[in-house]
C-alpha cells in the first residue's frame, strides 16, 4: 500500500479528532512540539495536509530564541547552498535541512492559509554580533497573487525594520520578474530572490558574501538597518510560528 492510499484511508477516521490529526499529521513545529518533540532538529510536518514535508524546528533550545514552536522557512549560515535560483525551485524548496534551505513558497502558503502567523528574522554578523526583527502578523499569498508578502507589527530586537519596504510585494526571480521597478529586473541585478519592490532593503536570499565588501553593491545577503547595504551576513534564520 502506497503512502497516499494509506493517508486517504486514515485521515477520514480522524476527522472530528484534532488533537489525533495533529499528532500524525503535525502542520507545522508548534504542532510537532505539543506532541512532545521538545529538541530543535529536523521533523516532518504536513503543511497540505497530506504531503510529508521536512523542515528545522527551532524548538528554542539552540541558543537563539528562549521559547520555541518555531518553523524555520529559510536558514543560510555558510554560504554551501547556491541561492541564485528560478522559479521553480523558489516554489518548491531546496537545500539541506540540515543546513543551508529554502523550505518552499508552496509550503509557507499552505501553512498560513491555516492560522495566524508571526515572523521571526535572526541574524548575526561576522563578529559575534546576534540581533533580530519580528512582526506579529507575516502572510504569504498564493501563487495565482505572486506569493505576495504581507507583514506588520514590527517589534525590535536591535535589527531595525528593513522588511516594511516589501510589505506587499509579490515574489521575484530572475526568471519571473514581479518587482514594481519598471526598469530593470531586480532578482538579476541583485543575483537573488525576494519580494523586492524598487528594489531592496534587505536581500535575505542574496550571494553569500564573507562580511563587508565595499567594491559590490547590494548583491548580497544583506539587511540594511542593522550593517549596512554592502555587508553580508553569516546567518539568517527566517521562521514562523502560529499567533498565541
Amino acid at each position: 500500500m502506497t503512502v497516499s492510499v494509506f493517508l486517504a484511508l486514515l485521515l477520514p477516521l480522524l476527522v472530528g479528532s484534532t488533537s489525533a490529526s495533529q499528532e500524525l499529521f503535525p502542520t507545522d513545529c508548534s504542532d510537532v512540539y505539543t506532541n512532545g518533540q521538545n529538541l530543535s532538529g529536523v521533523y516532518t510536518i504536513y503543511p497540505a495536509g497530506d504531503t510529508p514535508v521536512q523542515v528545522f524546528c527551532d524548538m528554542g533550545n539552540n541558543g537563539q530564541t528562549k521559547d520555541g514552536n518555531w518553523t524555520v522557512f529559510q536558514r543560510r549560515m555558510d554560504g554551501s547552498v547556491n541561492f541564485y535560483r528560478p522559479w521553480e525551485q523558489y516554489k518548491n524548496g531546496f537545500g539541506n535541512k540540515n543546513g543551508e534551505y529554502w523550505l518552499g513558497l508552496e509550503n509557507v502558503y499552505q501553512l498560513i492559509s491555516k492560522r495566524k502567523y508571526e515572523l521571526r528574522v535572526d541574524l548575526e554578523d561576522f563578529e559575534g554580533g546576534k540581533v533580530y526583527a519580528q512582526y506579529s502578523t507575516f502572510s504569504v499569498d498564493s501563487e495565482v497573487n505572486g506569493y505576495k508578502l504581507t507583514v506588520g507589527g514590527f517589534v525590535s530586537g536591535g535589527a531595525g525594520d528593513s522588511l516594511a519596504y516589501h510589505n506587499g510585494q509579490k515574489f521575484s526571480t530572475f526568471d519571473r520578474d514581479q518587482d514594481t521597478d519598471v526598469n530593470r529586473n531586480c532578482a538579476k541585478t541583485y543575483l537573488g530572490a525576494f519580494w523586492y519592490n524598487i528594489c531592496h532593503s534587505t536581500n535575505l536570499n542574496g550571494i553569500y558574501l564573507w562580511g563587508r565588501d565595499g567594491t559590490i553593491y547590494a548583491i548580497g545577503n544583506v539587511w540594511y538597518d542593522w550593517k549596512g547595504i554592502d555587508y553580508g551576513l553569516k546567518s539568517i534564520t527566517m521562521k514562523i510560528r502560529p499567533v498565541p
